[in-house]
Formats: C-alpha cells, structure tokens, sequence
C-alpha cells in the first residue's frame, strides 16, 4: 500500500528519505535510505511510519481526506496483524512480510550454494583433466615398461642353457625382470585407478554443471560468477625414459618408480579435491559402482538441499498468490544481495584504511599529501597502497603500490609488503636493491597475484628523485614553467617474478617542482586506455596549481575518478616550494673538499665555525656543529680514504652535518676501553646528534651523518 502511495505521489523513495522528519516518528530517529528500503518490503514496518508516509506523499490532502486514507490504512494493518495470512488492498491474502523474508533468506542462500557448485565444478573439472594427463601418462610408461619386460625375458630364456662354470649370466637380469614385473603390475593398476578417477570427477563435474544451471535460474541473473583456481601441474614424464633407448639398465627401471611415486601423490591429491568437491556439491563420493548407481539415480534430490529446511527449489504455499519472478522481488532479492557485498565491501575497506599510514611523515624540504579512494566494486577494493618514510638527513623515501585483486586477501598482502619496505628502507639501501629484496619476499607474500611498486628516494642536497620501478606507472614532475616530465626508465617486471636485477634511474626535482606517484586505478577505468588515461593526467598535472592535497583533489575530479571509477585509486604528490623571503633563509648548503690529510681537520673545524656563525645560530648549537664536524672529519680521515667532503646543511627544524670519503665500510658504534687510543668518535656523535647514521654512497664510498636539532 505504500509503495502504492509512493507512486502515486510521483516520489521516489530516496525523495520520500528527505522529506521524513523527527517529528514524524515516537523515537526521534530517521531511518536512513536503506533501512527505509528493508522496512518498506515489510521488514520491522511501524504504525509511525505509515502515517508519516502518508503525510510525505499527500501533503496538500484535506483533513477529512487524509483521516479517510489514514483510516482505510489501520483497517488493513489490524487485519494484518491478527489474520493467519496476510491480506491485500482488496482483502485478499498474500504472502506475509515475515514469509517474504524467509523466502529471501532462503534466495541468499541459494546464491551462495551457487558459489559453491561453481568453485565444485571447478575443481572436478581440474581433477578429471589431471586423472586424464595421469593416465596419458601411464599409459606411455606402462607401454615402456612391458617392453622393457620383454626385453629382460628374452635376456633370461637366451642365457638360461649356458652352464654352470659361467657363472650363470642370467641370475645378473632375473632380479631387473622381477622388479620390472613388479611395475608392470603396479602400473596397471595406477592405470586402472586414473581411469576410474577420471570418470568420477568428471560425473561430479556433470553433476555440479547441472546444479550450477539449477540454481543460475531460480537467481534469474542474480548470482555473480566466482574466479576459478588453478590446477596443480603434474610433473612431466623424463624424456629419455619415453625414448627406446633409456630402457637399459637399473636407471630406466628407478625413473619408473621415481613416475610412480609422483603419479600416486597426484592422485591422492586429485582424488582429496575431487571429495571436496562432491562434499561441497553435498554428495558422496564413493568408488564402488553401486554407491555411483545410486548417487546418479538421486541427482534430482541432491540438487535441492539447503541448510535452512531442504525446501529452496520447490513451491511452498508462501509463494502462493505472488509471480516469483516479478520485476519488484527481483529487485529485492538484488538489494539484499547487494547489502552482503556491502558488508563485504566495508569489511575490506576498513582493513585496506588501517594499514596504510594514518599521518604522513613530513619532510623538511617538501610538502606531502596523498589521497586513498576505494574502488564503487566490492570485489576491487584492497591492494592500493602507500607510505612515506624518513631515512635522515632530510632524506625521505616514498613508495606507491598496486596488489592486482581486491578484498580483504589483497589488503592483508598489502600490509606485509608495506611493513617489509619499511623495514628495507631502515638499511637506507638504493631503491633499487630495496626492489630486489623486496621482490624475494613478494613471491611467498603475493603468490599467484601480480603486485607492482615504484621506490623513490628524494635527497634535498642533489634535487632530484631516485627511483625504481617493479611494473608500476611511471612518477610525472611538472617543473616550474608547467613542463611535465614522465619517469620513464628504467622500469622492471611486476614483484615476485624472480630473476631480474632491477636498475635505479634518476628525475630532476627542483625548486618549483611537483612529482605525482599514483595506481593504475586513476588512469586506467573501464573501457579506457591506460596511456589515453597517462596523457590526460599529464595535461591536468601541467594545468594545477596549489597545495599538495589541492594538486590531489583536481587531478581526481580531472580524471573523474569520483565518478566512474570502480578501480581503488591512490595518488601521493611531493612538492618542492620555490622558497623566498624569511623562508629561504632558514635553508641554507655550504660545502668543503678536505685536502692534505690530517691538516684537513683544523680547516674543517674553521670552516663549519665560519658558516655556523653566518647563520646566525645561537653559540651554543654553532659549538655542537663544530664538534660533530670535528668527529665526523677525523673518522673520516682515520678509518676512509679519498676524497673527502663535509657538507653542512641547515632547514628551519634541524642542522645536518655529513662527510662522504671514498672507503665503503660503515662505521659502527661500540664502547672504548678506559686505555683505548679511539672508538669514541661515533659515540660522541650518538651523544650530542639526535639521530646519526650511514650509508654507502652510488659512486662507492660512504657518508655518514648526524642530526642536530635546531631550537626556535
């Protein structure tokens, strides 16, 4: 009855939403869209609502109307209530809200038995085409095998006349017959038993088409295809033993029993497949031909079973009076479906947010944002990710993923592989030696799935980005004049293929600059080109202006991923400010070569006093800069070798202080004995620095590093 008012007002449902209010209802609670939905087939339906449904849809009825309409309403609502079976507009019964539900839970389930039926067909359909390669396979060797046989026979009849002074040749090949007899039977049977596995997964992969065909028609369309499962490939037979030649001897006989050995463990595990998936299908999966009599005589049976009451696929009397295929039940029976998928959906979203980073790390030298947008499709959420990761030094790492898939799986390997870059990042290695550890660890976290990434590590003192590239989209900058320019080499194959040696490439990204990192869900939605999709990202990057996070928002809105995209969608945008006035002069480079040996120290401590004081740092910080120098210099030029540099480097929050020398053996920190000439340099600098550390330099060498924090 309300729907019929709805219509007749010319309302949709989402209008009659809007225009509900607390006053219409005792609680003081507006139902939301979906629960007003639910309520409206007949689901937790309340007298309020009825009466504010009335009110929404004829608000310009007269009193005496409006009480006549409200009226009619109770009258059928009390019959409603306390009639064993529903009634309809003209008293006639119908099925009830409460039965209506039922038959919709039941429909649920049938869905899901259809998901079932299908991943069953699936694995008796692997299992028969495996049964049948075993047998194939059989066959040939069992062929081999008699000819071998026959082979050892006339060996044993040739010498069994020769006498007993010759040491009786033949007792050299009986034992090669007896075992080779021995095979011969042990293959028949093999033989024997891949047929027979053959044949019973193939009548269970009949048996769940059937209930797959069943059960597609009783959803009328509703039901969404589930993803097959790979087959488990059987080891080939070795070549030699196929050729006639590879009979002789001991060896053939041994690869007999080594094909053997794999055909039994091949068909235990497809039979075990095989029972599961009759057990899915709820039917036994007995090898006696009486209990396949049997089964196959109860098909129609076995095709109806439920776990709610064994009655889904029969008419009961509560679908009774009502089309079952009508366009509304249809309609309902999509919705509640789609409120699993939503579930599932929320479920993956909630995990897919919870691992990635709750708050950028910030650089001194960049501006950082990055936007995270769950795909419209439940099964394509989860796998997108990103992270941003301070190495020191005003160095700072970023990385940008892809797990192909979606759901929760794809989520959960997107966390391991987040927390594995993490940790590699920590060793402060260049990108590319973080991809080729990182692609290791993929192929035990993502097997079977395709996972892409791009590591970049932005160092302030040389402008610009190193990067590596595992098949992702390549990293765009747009320069200060509005130029855009694609990463494009070097780029290697997807994590987790094994056997590449990844390479690091440079991009400039200088004072102005803006690089943006993003997933193939950006660019690449339904029905469109990836590269179209990379172009017009391009020109939207050329055209945007703005903060990080506002760089984000356009270009989504410019590539309409709000709209049409049904791919998650991650984007991160780095910006280098173009920095003047007071600001620039909170940033501040100077370097010094260190020339002659250990003559070079009092220069260095000169020169980091000179450039401290001109930086018009308190005295107390110019002397830790100096002593850190100091340190750091004499290391240098006691434990490394030529050349040598010390960089000082200022921002607005801390003073870097760095030497670089050419020897690549980092220094460690370990405690001087009270007698000890050295070893305390870079104790001194773990003491005064709040943070230190080193790493080896792209040309070899090394730098080591030391942070002092700047007080406002």
């Amino acid at each position: 009855m309300m729907r019929g008012w709805i219509d007749e007002a010319g309302l949709s449902v989402r209008e009659v939403q809007g225009r509900l209010t607390l006053e219409h209802f005792e609680s003081r609670t507006v139902p939301d869209l979906r629960r007003l939905r639910i309520q409206l087939s007949g689901e937790c339906l309340s007298w309020d609502l009825v009466e504010a449904i009335a009110d929404v849809c004829f608000p310009d009825e007269s009193g005496e109307q409006g009480l006549a309409r409200v009226r009619t309403a109770r009258a059928f609502w009390d019959k409603a209530d306390t009639a064993p079976t529903s009634v309809d507009s003209d008293g006639r019964p119908v099925v009830s809200p409460r039965e209506l539900i039922e038959e919709k839970e039941r429909t649920i389930q049938v869905y899901r038995d259809l998901v079932r039926a299908r991943q069953a067909y699936d694995a008796s359909e692997q299992g028969r085409q495996q049964a049948l390669r075993i047998a194939s396979m059989l066959f040939l060797v069992l062929g081999q095998s008699q000819a071998k046989v026959a082979e050892l026979s006339r060996r044993v009849d040739a010498l069994t006349g020769v006498g007993v002074s010759s040491g009786d040749p033949a007792r050299v090949f009986r034992p090669q017959l007896e075992r080779a007899r021995g095979q011969e039977v042990r293959l028949s049977v093999q033989l024997e038993r891949a047929v027979r596995q053959r044949d019973e997964a193939h009548r269970i992969a009949d048996l769940a088409a059937r209930r797959v065909q069943t059960l597609e028609a009783y959803l009328l369309d509703a039901g969404q295809r589930p993803p097959g499962s790979d087959a488990e490939v059987l080891p080939a037979a070795p070549s030699d033993l196929v050729a006639h030649e590879g009979l002789g001897g001991d060896r053939a006989l041994d690869q007999i029993d080594e094909i053997l050995a794999q055909a039994d463990d091949a068909l235990d595990r497809e039979q075990e497949a095989v029972q599961d998936a009759a057990d899915e299908l709820g039917l036994a999966s007995d090898r006696d031909a009486s209990a396949r009599v049997h089964i196959a005589g109860d098909v129609h049976r076995g095709l109806f079973r439920t776990t709610l009451n064994n009655s889904y696929g029969q008419r009961s009397r509560m679908a009774e009076g009502r089309d079952p295929h009508s366009d509304e039940i249809v309609a309902e029976l999509r919705e509640r479906l789609a409120l699993v998928e939503s579930d599932q959906r929320s479920t993956a979203v909630t995990l897919q947010r919870s691992l990635l980073p709750q708050d950028l790390e910030q650089s001194d030298d960049l501006r950082i944002a990055a936007i995270y947008q769950p795909g419209r499709s439940g099964a394509r959420v989860g796998g997108d990710w990103y992270d941003v990761i301070a190495l020191g030094a005003c160095r700072t790492a970023f990385v940008i993923g892809d797990v192909m898939g979606g759901g929760v799986h794809a989520a959960a390997a997107m966390g391991q592989l987040r927390a594995a870059v993490r940790a590699y990042a920590r060793l402060d290695l260049p990108p590319h030696e973080v991809l080729q550890l990182l692609d290791g660890l993929a192929a035990e976290i993502v097997a079977g799935q395709i996972a892409t990434c791009v590591y970049a590590v932005h160092d302030p003192n040389e402008e610009q980005l190193v990067y590596a590239s595992a098949g992702h989209l390549p990293v765009l900058v747009r320069y200060a004049g509005g130029t855009v320019r694609r990463a494009l080499e070097p780029a290697g194959p997807p994590l987790g293929t094994g056997g590449w040696l990844y390479s690091s490439g440079t991009i400039a990204l200088g004072s102005g600059s803006t690089a943006v990192l993003y997933t193939d869900g950006l660019v690449g939605w339904r029905g469109n080109d990836i590269d179209e999709g990379v172009a017009t990202l391009e020109r939207a990057l050329s055209r945007a202006q703005g903060t990080p996070a506002a760089v984000c928002d356009l270009l989504m809105r410019a590539l309409g991923a709000e709209e049409h995209h049904d791919d998650d969608v991650a984007v991160m945008v780095l910006q280098q400010p173009a920095r003047t006035g007071l600001d620039a002069q909170l940033f501040h480079n100077a370097a010094l070569e260190l020339l002659g040996g250990f003559e070079a120290a009092p220069s260095a401590r000169a020169f980091a006093r000179s450039v401290l004081t001109s930086w018009h740092l308190p005295v107390e910080q110019v002397d830790l800069g100096v002593l850190a120098a100091s340190e750091l210099v004499a290391n240098a030029l006691q434990h490394g070798s030529p050349p040598m540099r010390l960089r000082l480097r200022r921002t607005d929050r801390r003073l870097i202080v760095e030497v670089t020398d050419g020897d690549d053996h980092l220094p460690r920190r370990h405690h001087a004995g009270p007698t000890d000439d050295s070893g305390r340099g870079i104790a001194v600098i773990a003491t005064i620095g709040s943070a230190w550390g080193s790493r080896r330099t792209p040309g070899g060498g090394k730098a080591v590093w030391c942070e002092l924090p700047l007080h406002a």
